[in-house]
């Protein structure tokens, strides 16, 4: 959930789009030569005081990494910087100044000799002298710490030195300053001009009409902007120009400029959407790009197909439910032979229900028919002591809606999974995340609050469409969201998920920080013992899934608590630097991933996204998406879809209802992928497959396009075998030796070679 450890060698996340100017611009540049203390004293502020004797420090890593691991609460850092009034003479823009501080994990105050000029990543233009109260506000550690003052402030001693002050607070795991830039400079044309693709998504019509909406602000207020505006749609491969317009602009001061565009390509050819001003008295350009989605795989097709997990994992006695996954034109038949005794089929719908006694595996034959023909599978029902035989796919709270989560939301995206058609590929978990707890009464029973007045019956509701539901709670006394959590409460909150129907449980570590503050190993697993026996004492299959961001290597013990799945790394963010920092990190976890065990590197961040009411469209790329779904796919993880339901586009749509790449997901041998090979360009990972193939995936880590090259020696495999491209679902014929497949910046290309 909520930011505790951040994940190594993060770096400053980025929009999906690339800004760039027309020239290089003067800059004091903040990359070395910091000082650094742990403490609070209001006195750090001023530019009297001497800092000779402080250590120095690195800005663009997090102090952890610099020798204070397990640090937390206040630290400052100092920089003596002169700032050249030559720059100012030398700017276009001459009426701003901007200090670049990367980003502050958790909070921060910034003082420019002595005086407030920020907190937080706002700019506080009211003077304020320390000492300063402090907002300890969550949320805010990956926030650009850009700050703007304007160029006659006298807060600012030009030709002379100036003293800059960081007064940190970290509230758990990492903290301090990272990322970058750092750099004291004049605002220029670029820093004005803020191109905003995440106000709506690209919307398809027919098989080659592509329209997107996006927007121009003018963030000064008192430069006007005049000048052409030049958008281009330009195919990848071969860059050809599809689609051209040239438009006058004037943007006056707070403008915010919203263009639609229209052009024709191919679906599936990448192309990228080019978009540069160039202002009209200095010739000056800011261009901004971004990638236009590409679909690839192809329509579902109208005949019957059964799609989803091919094993099934169930405790004696416990309840069971499973929904046959189907696609094909409506209506669909349903029907099951061999099933085991205490069992049965809705032939309508296609859901499992029962419990069965004993023991054992059950070869069951599903089969499912329309009017234009019919499909069959086997299908392994498991009764043992482990269920979650594959990863869990469905839907979090978290990554849309934050702390606002609601009954009426669930249900929303509980219908939406089933209008929408994902139920039909196996996708069956509705999770609520944080912001559901009220308190415990007297009995101990947990409450939810005013926006769930009735669980059970939500639980119902979602039952009734097929489809699974999941809660979220803490060891600690309160959640990261300062909710009811369930310490000392553990058997009475089982019991209380079990009455109501409860099928899986997020346990987020929070704030047992305040329990075990310096938490041995031992004491990192004891709470997620005691739910692990109060979970095996309520009688139901509830999937339990740790969330402690991967602390004292919990791949290596999360099976000893009985754990289904458990958090690798920190918090996942919609940037590439996010996703890829976090996917390709993952081949630690490799030998612990296992049927019933699964590494987590948390959340889908596809569609419509945003940790509150606000959301915005991904910042990922359509290639960066393939990359998620292609890599999390080879590693064996749930698959937590976390955006909006109900604004489900086009391209998010196909994305998740690919059933070949969603059948490596689900492949009942397990085995999670291992790096087969890394450079600095490009990276290659292979999976074991349980019918004896191997599915393999190339990732160019680079800007541009790139043949990424596949030596069949390294992937262990000999003579010839047949190559399938899962994405676009063709075959490619046999390879012998070596391939080479094109590959699109910061994407990906899935195949499976089968003997």
């Amino acid at each position: 959930m909520k930011k505790m450890l951040l994940f190594a060698g993060i770096i400053a996340l980025a929009l999906c789009f690339s800004c760039k100017t027309s020239h290089n611009r003067d800059a004091v540049l903040l990359d070395s030569g910091w000082k650094f203390r742990t403490g609070d004293d209001p006195a750090w502020a001023s530019a009297s005081y001497s800092d000779a004797k402080w250590d120095t420090i690195c800005p663009n890593k997090v102090w952890e990494e610099q020798g204070y691991k397990g640090y937390d609460g206040f630290a400052w850092y100092r920089y003596h910087a002169v700032i050249p009034s030559s720059m100012r003479l030398k700017a276009f823009i001459k009426d701003s100044i901007q200090i670049l501080l990367g980003k502050i994990d958790d909070c921060d105050q910034v003082f420019l000799n002595g005086e407030l000029i920020g907190e937080n990543g706002r700019t506080v233009y009211t003077k304020r002298e320390p000492p300063v109260d402090f907002f300890k506000e969550q949320g805010r550690w990956f926030i650009d710490r850009r700050y703007v003052l304007a160029s006659n402030d006298p807060r600012i001693h030009w030709d002379k030195e100036n003293l800059l002050a960081i007064r940190s607070f970290d509230q758990g795991g990492a903290g301090g300053m990272f990322g970058s830039p750092f750099e004291i400079s004049m605002t220029d044309l670029q820093d004005h001009l803020k191109f905003d693709y995440t106000s709506s998504a690209f919307t398809f019509t027919g098989d080659s009409t592509i329209t997107k909406k996006f927007t121009i602000q003018n963030l000064s207020s008192t430069e006007e902007f005049k000048g052409k505006l030049t958008i281009e749609a330009i195919l990848s491969d071969n860059g050809i120009n599809v689609y051209t317009e040239n438009t006058g602009l004037d943007i006056t001061p707070g403008l915010k400029f919203e263009k639609p565009v229209t052009f024709k390509k191919s679906m599936a050819a990448p192309a990228i959407l080019k978009i540069t001003f160039t202002e009209s008295t200095s010739g000056k350009k800011v261009t901004s790009e971004m990638e236009i989605p590409y679909i690839l795989t192809p329509k579902i097709p109208a005949k019957p197909r059964i799609n989803g997990a091919k094993v099934f994992g169930v405790r004696p006695w416990s309840p069971f439910q499973y929904k046959v996954a189907a696609s094909g034109s409506a209506p669909l038949v349903y029907s099951a032979s061999d099933l085991p005794q205490g069992l049965v089929i809705d032939q309508f719908t296609g859901l499992i229900t029962g419990s069965l006694k004993k023991k054992g595996d059950y070869l069951v034959k599903l089969k499912v028919t329309n009017k234009l023909g019919s499909d069959s599978r086997d299908f392994k029902i498991v009764v043992g002591d482990v269920f979650s035989l594959t990863p869990p796919l469905g839907w979090n709270s978290w990554n849309c809606w934050g702390l606002t989560v609601s009954d009426q939301k669930i249900r929303q995206s509980a219908d939406a999974m089933k209008s929408s058609g994902l139920i039909d590929h196996g996708w069956s978990y509705i999770n609520i995340d944080d912001g559901w707890e009220d308190t415990h009464d007297r009995d101990g029973n947990i409450l939810p609050n005013a926006k769930f007045p009735n669980m059970k019956g939500l639980c119902n509701y979602v039952h009734s469409l097929g489809l699974k539901i999941g809660i979220y709670s803490s060891p600690g006394p309160k959640t990261c969201g300062g909710y009811e959590g369930s310490y000392t409460f553990e058997a009475k909150d089982a019991q209380n998920y079990a009455s109501w129907g409860i099928d899986y449980l997020k346990y987020d570590w929070c704030s047992y920080w305040n329990i075990a503050p310096k938490a041995t190993l031992d004491q990192m697993k004891n709470p997620y013992k005691e739910m692990k026996h109060a979970i095996r004492k309520a009688n139901r299959d509830i999937h339990y899934s740790l969330c402690q961001y991967g602390m004292g290597d919990v791949w290596s013990w999360g099976a000893e608590v009985d754990a289904n799945s458990w958090r690798t790394t920190g918090d996942i963010e919609d940037t590439w630097e996010s996703l890829s920092t976090i996917g390709f990190s993952q081949g630690k976890c490799s030998p612990w991933s296992a049927p019933g065990r699964w590494n987590d590197p948390d959340m889908l961040v596809v569609g419509w996204v945003g940790w509150g009411p606000a959301l915005h469209y991904t910042r990922l790329t359509s290639s960066e998406q393939y990359t998620h779904i292609t890599l999390w796919s080879l590693l064996a993880a749930p698959l937590l879809i976390g955006c909006d339901l109900n604004q489900l586009d086009a391209f998010t749509l196909n994305l998740l209802t690919n059933d070949e790449v969603l059948a490596i997901n689900q492949d009942p041998l397990g085995k999670q992928a291992v790096q087969v090979k890394k450079t600095s360009e490009y990276e290659i990972w292979a999976r074991d497959l349980e019918d004896g193939s191997k599915a393999v995936g190339l990732f160019n880590k680079t800007d541009k396009p790139l043949n990424v090259p596949v030596d069949l020696k390294d992937l262990k495999v000999n003579g010839k075998p047949v190559m399938r491209d899962l994405w676009s679902q063709t075959d490619l014929g046999r390879v012998a030796v070596h391939f080479e497949m094109k590959t699109q910046p910061h994407g990906a290309r899935l195949v499976k070679l089968a003997k």
